[in-house]
């Protein structure tokens, strides 16, 4: 019992925690240094000098901030181009800082210093994102976009951060007017990081033409990507540009358990992808087609049969309710996930009702357990509830 209500606590967290839309192909997601710069008053990057400790002291003391870029200004400034801070700072010469600064009754209050490589374009890189930020949110993916190869580590991360935080409406009206060339030459890079491999097989998708299918059929053939992250990007991407070819080599990934589980899972996330916002490449009935080949694999068997239930798509019902019965398909996680399609399915669904009767008289608690979960998503009526159960 304590770990049925463990559960049911676990669960109605997740169900209470806000979701965003984000790319759906961008594995970096968080809080991005622009979100930072709208908290603070004033941002200053340049070189820390003159540094003097205060003798007793370890970190106590003075050191001047030459001003390099003002990155968001403040009437407390008056031009100035050094800004002293009390605050010792030993002197590097690999090092330049980005100081973020509060300001309180005229007084400057520096409250965080960000060290950064010497050459760093940070500066400048937040001086134009703070000029885009009220902008729609195309223009400004726009402008990340000129920094996602930028040299500089902090601010190639901060622009793919922007593009995970984003979500599709805003990628889809901006990748369409890229240069796929430059794109190409990203995934072309033997040193491209895996996990921006599914942002540009998408992009790709987006902005290419169809001879660029080529481009992504080779990235899925070449056994040194099989099991790296993104390739539900590329396997997204490829079925944009070529639907025919794309989809059958998709579908082909779904039904063969010979792949890895990781690679089945990338082709389950880019079918989710043409079902949530491509039905125009690829239709739901197509899609609904390719999971069912699915089902059969009891490793995998749970995500199809958890996305017919959430997709409504109930006329499988006979071919979900026959896997309960196989010893296959005997694992927790199957097993419940068959019950909550069950649920789920409409009274008229005779074949439904007996199979929860029949799971009932087996195991009450169970089929309470999920009942009650499926209650807290307030996603489906019951056929008829367990003795106990929420209402």
């Amino acid at each position: 019992m304590k770990s049925r209500c463990l559960m049911l606590s676990i669960a109605l967290l997740l169900l209470l925690t806000p979701s965003v839309p984000a790319c759906p192909f961008c594995s970096a997601q968080g809080k991005t240094l622009l979100g930072e710069v709208t908290q603070a008053h004033m941002i200053l990057f340049g070189t820390m000098t003159n540094g003097k400790r205060d003798p007793d002291s370890f970190d106590k003391g003075s050191t001047d901030l030459q001003i390099e870029v003002v990155v968001k200004d403040h009437a407390v400034l008056a031009g100035r181009k050094t800004l002293t801070l009390d605050r010792y700072i030993p002197p590097d010469a690999k090092t330049k800082f980005l100081v973020f600064c509060e300001v309180f009754n005229g007084k400057i209050d520096p409250y965080r210093g960000m060290p950064v490589a010497f050459n760093s374009t940070i500066g400048e890189y937040l001086k134009g994102a703070i000029a885009v930020k009220d902008k729609d949110a195309a223009t400004k993916l726009k402008f990340f976009f000129r920094y996602l190869d930028a040299k500089d580590f902090e601010v190639s991360n901060d622009a793919l951060v922007e593009f995970g935080n984003a979500d599709y409406a805003a990628f889809r009206g901006m990748v369409k007017d890229i240069d796929p060339a430059k794109v190409v030459a990203w995934l072309a890079d033997p040193e491209v990081a895996p996990s921006r491999v599914g942002l540009y097989g998408s992009m790709l998708g987006h902005c290419g033409k169809p001879e660029h299918a080529v481009v992504l059929r080779k990235l899925l053939d070449d056994p040194k990507k099989k099991f790296a992250s993104g390739l539900d990007g590329v396997l997204a991407g490829y079925t944009m540009l070529d639907p025919k070819a794309g989809w059958e080599y998709l579908r082909g990934v779904l039904a063969d358990p010979k792949h890895e589980f990781l690679y089945r899972y990338a082709a389950v996330r880019a079918a989710r992808f043409f079902w949530d916002y491509r039905t125009d490449v690829v239709s739901k009935d197509t899609i609904v087609k390719g999971m069912l080949e699915m089902i059969e694999q009891a490793d995998m068997a749970d995500f199809p049969i958890d996305d017919f239930r959430k997709w409504g798509r109930f006329e499988v019902s006979g071919k979900v309710l026959a896997l309960a019965g196989r010893p296959s398909h005997k694992s927790s996680i199957v097993k419940r996930s068959i019950i909550r399609y069950a649920l789920a399915c409409p009274t008229t669904d005779l074949a439904a009702v007996q199979f929860l009767e029949d799971a009932r008289a087996a195991d009450a608690e169970l089929v309470r357990d999920v009942e009650e979960l499926l209650w807290l998503e307030q996603s489906y009526t019951p056929l008829a509830p367990a003795t106990g159960a929420k209402k």
